[in-house]
């Protein structure tokens, strides 16, 4: 198992209150691992954010694949960005709609702009960004 550090914390009772609902809605066994959740998390944020090193994350669309020429502008935006893309998945739903995953890893500011592109397609339905890290 690995080395853990015990820390105290002092926090409002209502705050507390309003915590342990969500510690329990989330279904965590206890406040420590909803806390470093929330730790890892918020640095996930920050280091992309602040365009630290190299991170991983995925870019989740959706789209008709017979609309607008949408396939064929996509194949050659992951061509062009072939550097930040490890794998894409693509799921076909019914005759026309599918689900894309596209896993990314490089500079955060890259990895936004190749989402924002994404997005930017006519046709796509739906784009987002999560943003992971490594560490």
């Amino acid at each position: 198992m690995e080395k853990v550090t015990r820390i105290g914390i002092s926090i409002e009772p209502e705050l507390l209150e309003k915590f342990d609902q969500l510690i329990e809605e989330k279904q965590y066994t206890n406040r420590s691992e909803a806390i470093r959740d929330i730790i890892r998390k918020n640095l996930v944020a920050e280091e992309w954010e602040k365009g630290i090193g190299t991170v991983v994350g995925s870019i989740t669309l959706s789209y008709n694949y017979d609309e607008h020429d949408v396939v064929e502008k996509l194949a050659e935006l992951q061509h062009t960005n072939h550097r930040l893309i490890h794998n894409t998945t693509i799921v076909r739903l019914d005759e026309h709609a599918c689900i894309e995953a596209i896993i990314v890893q490089g500079s955060p500011f890259e990895i936004k702009g190749l989402a924002d592109k994404i997005q930017a397609i006519k046709g796509v339905k739906h784009a987002e960004l999560a943003r992971c890290t490594t560490r």
